[in-house]
Formats: C-alpha cells, sequence, structure tokens
C-alpha cells in the first residue's frame, strides 16, 4: 500500500519536511565565531552556508509518490555479492588498508590491521517499522554475527539508512570505539552502548585510534528519525587516515563549498567514498547528483572516487541503477579514476591495480 510507504518517506526524509521552508539567518552567522556557525542558538544544528535553504512542499511531494509513474525501482535478479568469512578478512595485507562495500552506504574497512565498520545496516529495512519501508535488494556479503573483531563503528548521521538500532545493540559490547557527530550519542547509550567508548566529534575534530586518525568534516544534510526531532543531533563527513591511506566518506550531503575547504585543509585524499544516489529535484541541497558527486570528488582532491548510497535501497524517484550509470560515464568523460566493486569486494585504498566492473548492467530490473 502506498499510504504507509509514504508515512516511512516522511520518517526517513524527517520532521523538517514538515517545515516548508527553512533558511538560514545571515544575521545569525555575522554573530557566531565562523568555526559554530552550524550550532543554533536553540540547541539544535543548522547548515553552515548563508544561503543554504530546503525549500520542500509536502503535498506536492505526496501527490507525486501517489501518482508518479516510476521505471526499474529495484532489481529482479540477483545483485553480484562477494561472500566473505572472517577467516579472508584476516588474510588480507597487513601492509595494506581495504576498503569494503557491504552494501547502500555501509562499509566495512580493514586500516592499520584492525577492522572499523561505517554506517553498518545489517537490518532488513531502513526503516522504524520492520513491516514497512524500504526493504533490502540484496543480504550484506557478511552477516553480523560473522564479522571479525571491530575495532570501532563510525557513524554520519541517525536517518535510518545509515544508523541502525538493530546492528548498533548488537555491536555494542563487541566494538571498543563509536565515533558518531555531537548529540547523536543519546541513540547509543539508549541502546547500551557503554557511554565511555563513544566518541562525539564537532566539525573539525578528530581523535586518534589505534593507529588511525579520524576528523569529522562538514557535509550539508539534516537529522531526525521522528517527525518532531528535526535537526536535534549533528550530521558529518570523515576524513580517516592511517600511516598506509588517507580516505574520505562523505556521509550524506548535497554540493557545497565545503568539499573545497575540506579538500584545502586535509586532502589529498587516496580514495573519496561519494554519496552518489537518493537525490531528487524536490531535495537538492540535502542530496548531490552524479554529476555534483563528481565535482565534489575534484574538489576534496580525490585520486579514486568510490561511489556510495546507491545499489541497495530504493529512497527517491530514480531507477536503482541510475546514480551508478550516470556517474560511470560522467567519471570516464572526465578521465576520472572510478571505482564500483561488487557488494563484499575488497578494494585497496592506495593501490592502481583494483578492477571493477559494470555490474549493474548484468542484472535484471
Amino acid at each position: 500500500m502506498k499510504i504507509p510507504l509514504i508515512v516511512v518517506f516522511i520518517l526517513l526524509i524527517g520532521g523538517s519536511l514538515l517545515t516548508v521552508t527553512s533558511t538560514n539567518s545571515s544575521v545569525l552567522a555575522q554573530e557566531k565565531d565562523s568555526s559554530a556557525l552550524h550550532h543554533g542558538d536553540d540547541g539544535t544544528f543548522i547548515n553552515s552556508a548563508p544561503d543554504f535553504k530546503n525549500d520542500v512542499s509536502i503535498l506536492p511531494l505526496l501527490k507525486r509518490y501517489i501518482t508518479e509513474k516510476r521505471v526499474d525501482t529495484m532489481p529482479v535478479s540477483e545483485i553480484p555479492l562477494a561472500p566473505l568469512t572472517a577467516e579472508q578478512l584476516q588474510q588480507l595485507p597487513e601492509e595494506q588498508d581495504f576498503v569494503i562495500r557491504l552494501g547502500h552506504s555501509s562499509m566495512l574497512m580493514k586500516l592499520a590491521g584492525k577492522f572499523w565498520l561505517i554506517d553498518p545496516v545489517f537490518s532488513d529495512r531502513a526503516s522504524p517499522f520492520s513491516f514497512a519501508g524500504p526493504k533490502r535488494f540484496h543480504q550484506s556479503p557478511i552477516a553480523l554475527d560473522s564479522l571479525p573483531e571491530i575495532e570501532g563503528v563510525i557513524i554520519s548521521h541517525d536517518h535510518y539508512d545509515h544508523l541502525d538500532e538493530a546492528s548498533i545493540k548488537y555491536l555494542s559490547d563487541k566494538a571498543k570505539h563509536f565515533v558518531v557527530p555531537l548529540a547523536v550519542d543519546k541513540y547509543l547509550k539508549k541502546w547500551q552502548v557503554n557511554k565511555n567508548h563513544i566518541h562525539a566529534l564537532d566539525w573539525w575534530q578528530s581523535i586518534d585510534i589505534a593507529g588511525v586518525r579520524i576528523t569529522a568534516t562538514p557535509t550539508q544534510h539534516f537529522s531526525g528519525r521522528g517527525l518532531f526531532d528535526k535537526n536535534e543531533t549533528l550530521w558529518a563527513s570523515y576524513v580517516i587516515e592511517s600511516a598506509r591511506s588517507k580516505i574520505y566518506f562523505s556521509g550524506d550531503s548535497g554540493y557545497f563549498d565545503g568539499f573545497k575547504e575540506i579538500g584545502e585543509r586535509l586532502g589529498p585524499f587516496d580514495l573519496t567514498m561519494i554519496e552518489t544516489g537518493a537525490y531528487d529535484k524536490d531535495w537538492s541541497t540535502i542530496h548531490m547528483t552524479p554529476e555534483e558527486s563528481l565535482q565534489a570528488h575534484i574538489d576534496l582532491k580525490g585520486r579514486q572516487m568510490m561511489p556510495v548510497h546507491n545499489g541497495t535501497f530504493d529512497l527517491a524517484f530514480h531507477s536503482w541503477y541510475e546514480p551508478l550509470e550516470r556517474i560511470h560515464k560522467l567519471a570516464q568523460a572526465s578521465e576520472i579514476s572510478l571505482l564500483t566493486p561488487i557488494m563484499g569486494q575488497a578494494i585497496s585504498a592506495r593501490s592502481e591495480k583494483n578492477e571493477t566492473t559494470t555490474w549493474w548492467r548484468q542484472v535484471k530490473s
């Protein structure tokens, strides 16, 4: 049924949809130190660009979901996976850092010999409900209970397709560290994660753990897990650096000048993992088109780009494969090194010998 799915969609996009127009005040910006522009006076968080607007009219959007014809919203044949075991992961060469897509924006990394997770979502649905909401196109290439010992978990923001309660509860006594943006720690504490294991970071703050430096960096998005908690927690991207590699993870973001600033201050990067999916004309300032994702990679001074936030959940009006197809063609035209691994394929963060395929072209829709 479409009506329940619409309710789920509103919850996923966040309570900010109930506000028809959201803008940042230039007067407020002038009164604050530049490092705190994203802190609102009421204790919530805001996007730091003075001209940021998120003009979303809820009624036309609901009408689109009810009436608009959509094409190829999900694959009808199996998405290829490279199944993983803890033993296989342990055998990855110690002298290299590796990144593995598990699905959507969920990543498994081996950094300085230790394993890390980014935005782990192992549940069947990216939703507050077990019976409704976006359902996975594929299973994770490794199950939660098959993971190797996890050094840490990094969370970009509190939306359901990035912060999964069931996954965090399972990892609560298994991962040694949890790195989150400001105020997201309230969820982890509620879900029984030891508060001494949680590191809540503001933008430009860093923490060093087991040979890895993690820096929270700006992004242009929003937060909320319900209708009435708009922007109560911060959203972030991350710079992740070991002695062997420097990696960037975008989280969710619209295109903004922050990418250039991050590139200038902390780049260049061996690998950028850039949001490329769930974009739409009706929320163009909080998610990027493939063209904008490519420009973000260039702004960041990235060497290799991996498009993420695609291939697992149906979260927008475009076809499930459109983000991958568009970014592939754009990267070819711009001579950008693009990595599109199948889920479960290990990618060396610094190697120029990674080989990936246009696997989505072989999947029937």
